[in-house]
């Protein structure tokens, strides 16, 4: 057990300080503070001893300077149990410090409102308090380091309950979070200043501010626990900024597959729906109005969308809602909602609806993409490299039409967000068939030729990496499909081009390949 003699008070976020302060008093706790805190305390008739007369040194450089004082931080740092500690605070007049209440200046509430204004942010980088949260957390064993104001109420039960000592177990608590708290903050100034002056690609250390969104119900499955972290500074249209307007609180996988439906329903510029079930899609279709969109996504395969995610990149209207409401939906997202549109939807009890409140686009600077390993973490750019018609290297003795070409480029970009190996079969603007996170090549295209039935005929294939063998391109032929789009770059390349000759397909190399893994 440690006792509470001599407490540091620095807070910038002042809720439920003066209380805090008033019960420590009564426990005959010396209030040591500065600046607006000491003046906040004693408006509140509590007897403070300010900062720069505990150390004889006036605050300096309009603040910058005031708690960084061998005063303070041989205060916190002695070890309690070292004599030759305690003799020398003692021959250098100093006191013990046995707690610090601080919390840090609003360094993400100042990107986040005056992002564009360098200075402001730079000048609300805290010093001071890092510094001294981190020396009383190594001296843990013998000094309270108090950051968060939702533990003032327990902590003084304890002080009251124990004759004003905290537990070893308490100081430990306390310790880990105020180290995790360092870390956050840190991090947000190097992830800010990193977008704001860095361009050194990949840096020698990598950091993430991440702060707890919420605890989920569970995780992939129930014997999973989960929750959900989010970056405060995320920008343009993503599932953490995305406003949810009805139904049950979001699972781990509802997350999952909302981000998959955003990342492939963000490539289009036409009205576009997206069908998701488990990340992948099962259904695609680009229309002149967004409900025919969803109607033709939808019925694209009607038994893998049961229990589906959707993503539209338009408002939702009357109509579409209508659409959406006589399936079961596990989720919709998208830019809006018309009031009609949500009253109809807000009918079933357990749809959940998100906004985003902001076109769904590409973003003109693409995210690293991230997948934790044990022991690390791999990190890469976005797969996003435009393909346009121009950019089609025709390698068949036919050329594709001017109406193959606009459906190769449909569905090579819904191939870029399905998992490999990955075939996609479209006519036009809509999906027909999909084979999605195969073994195999071949088994891929029979999948997506199965799925599409009679579709099959008369459609284009798109396939996220080059054909090895000649037995893809067989198939397709079999299935009645009349061009093909894929990387090119194997060994068989030319294997596979003299298929395509036999059968009359197009098929044209982009040079991008598009592994999802």
């Amino acid at each position: 057990m440690v006792r509470i003699e001599r407490a540091v008070i620095s807070v910038s976020d002042k809720e439920g300080i003066v209380d805090f302060c008033k019960g420590l008093s009564q426990m005959g706790v010396e209030l040591l503070s500065t600046g607006g805190t000491a003046k906040l305390l004693s408006s509140h008739g509590l007897k403070v001893v300010n900062i720069s007369d505990y150390t004889g040194s006036p605050e300096m450089m309009d603040g910058r300077v005031k708690t960084l004082h061998p005063a303070i931080f041989a205060g916190l740092l002695a070890r309690r149990d070292s004599e030759e500690h305690m003799r020398q605070l003692r021959e250098a007049g100093l006191k013990r410090i046995d707690m610090v209440v601080v919390n840090l200046y609003p360094f993400r509430e100042a990107v986040l409102d005056k992002g564009g204004d360098l200075n402001e942010v730079i000048e609300n980088i805290d010093i001071g308090g890092p510094s001294m949260i981190r020396a009383a957390a190594k001296n843990s064993a013998s000094v309270a380091v108090v950051t968060d104001p939702k533990r003032y109420p327990a902590l003084l039960d304890e002080l009251r309950a124990n004759g004003g000592e905290l537990s070893q177990a308490t100081l430990r608590s306390l310790m880990l979070e105020a180290f995790r708290l360092t870390a956050y903050y840190d991090a947000l100034i190097a992830s800010h200043l990193g977008s704001t002056f860095g361009d050194e690609g990949f840096p020698g250390t990598y950091c993430m501010g991440l702060e707890k969104r919420q605890d989920l119900r569970y995780g992939e499955n129930p014997q999973q626990a989960a929750a959900f972290y989010v970056d405060p500074f995320a920008k343009g249209v993503c599932v953490s900024r995305s406003e949810q307007l009805h139904g049950k609180e979001l699972s781990y996988n509802n997350i999952l597959d909302l981000e998959a439906a955003l990342e492939l329903v963000r490539e289009f510029e036409r009205p576009t729906a997206i069908v998701i079930k488990h990340t992948n899609p099962c259904g695609v279709a680009s229309a002149d109005t967004i409900s025919e969109a969803l109607v033709q996504a939808y019925n694209v395969d009607p038994l893998a969308a049961f229990g589906c995610v959707i993503g539209l990149n338009r408002p939702v209207d009357v109509p579409t809602a209508t659409e959406v409401s006589q399936h079961f939906v596990d989720c919709l997202i998208a830019p809006t909602f018309e009031p009609a549109a949500l009253e109809v939807l807000r009918r079933k009890k357990n749809i959940r609806l998100l906004r985003t409140n902001a076109p769904i686009a590409l973003d003109e600077a693409p995210e690293w993409r991230m997948k934790r390993i044990k022991g690390g973490l791999l990190v890469q750019t976005n797969r996003y490299v435009p393909i346009t018609a121009k950019d089609l290297k025709v390698v068949t003795e036919r050329a594709p039409t001017e109406e193959e070409v606009r459906g190769l480029l449909f569905a090579n970009k819904v191939c870029k967000h399905v998992w490999s190996n990955s075939i996609i079969l479209a006519k036009g603007e809509t999906v027909v068939g999909i084979g999605a996170g195969q073994m195999s090549r071949v088994d891929a295209s029979m999948i997506a030729v199965h799925k599409a039935g009679d579709k099959a005929r008369g459609s284009v294939l798109a396939s996220d990496a080059f054909f090895p063998f000649r037995d893809g391109l067989d198939t397709a032929a079999e299935a009645g499909i009349t061009a093909v789009i894929q990387p090119g770059g194997s060994i068989r390349d030319q294997e596979v081009i003299d298929a395509a000759n036999e059968h009359g397909i197009a098929m044209v190399f982009t040079g991008v390949r598009l592994f999802g893994h």
